[in-house]
């Protein structure tokens, strides 16, 4: 189901399901990032679930984004706690094992330019004021950085949430678009 209009970059907190059919395929994105090939069999064949709660802390004016992720079955996936800061935070990952992360409030034109940027800042709608949320993730083991742009898209003439991904490792990076569809209030 597409995204109602009271679901914004500014107030996603609900249950969001990928929509597999709309996303790009993602498997030469985990291959990059050095999973191996069962584990991206399984996730290609499950449905993926994201518990979003996203608030503003009191007294500091800071969103916060948390998400758990669930797997078809139940299987618990890996929680993420964003803060919306721009500050690296250590992350052990589920599948990814340590990286750190780090995500803010972005305007597209303010997106570091570089051979992706295109790829990143482009198709959105013109919503929140033009805001978007930026993820930078490092893992040093896999040699690997992964960034997205969050957003909203129309699509066949619906409108979705969105991530652009782009994934780098030395000179060589894959992107992908992953759509979710909107499910329930969280």
């Amino acid at each position: 189901m597409a995204a109602p209009a009271d679901k914004t970059i500014k107030a996603l907190s609900g249950k969001w399901v990928m929509n597999k059919e709309l996303s790009d395929d993602f498997d030469t994105i985990l291959q990059m990032q050095g999973v191996g090939w069962m584990m991206r069999k399984i996730i290609s064949m499950a449905t993926i679930t994201l518990t979003v709660s996203q608030y503003v802390e009191d007294g500091t004016n800071l969103t916060h984004i948390d998400i758990q992720q669930v797997a078809s079955g139940g299987i618990q996936g890996t929680t993420e706690r964003r803060t919306l800061d721009w500050e690296f935070r250590a992350h052990r990952d589920g599948i990814f094992g340590e990286v750190e992360g780090k995500s803010r409030w972005v305007l597209l034109e303010n997106v570091d330019k570089g051979p992706d940027r295109e790829w990143l800042t482009r198709g959105w709608l013109d919503e929140s004021g033009g805001e978007h949320v930026q993820s930078y993730v490092v893992c040093e083991k896999g040699g690997w950085t992964a960034e997205q742009i969050w957003g909203f898209e129309e699509i066949d003439g619906a409108r979705y949430h969105t991530r652009h991904v782009v994934v780098r490792k030395g000179d060589d990076w894959k992107q992908a678009r992953l759509v979710y569809n909107f499910q329930s209030a969280a």
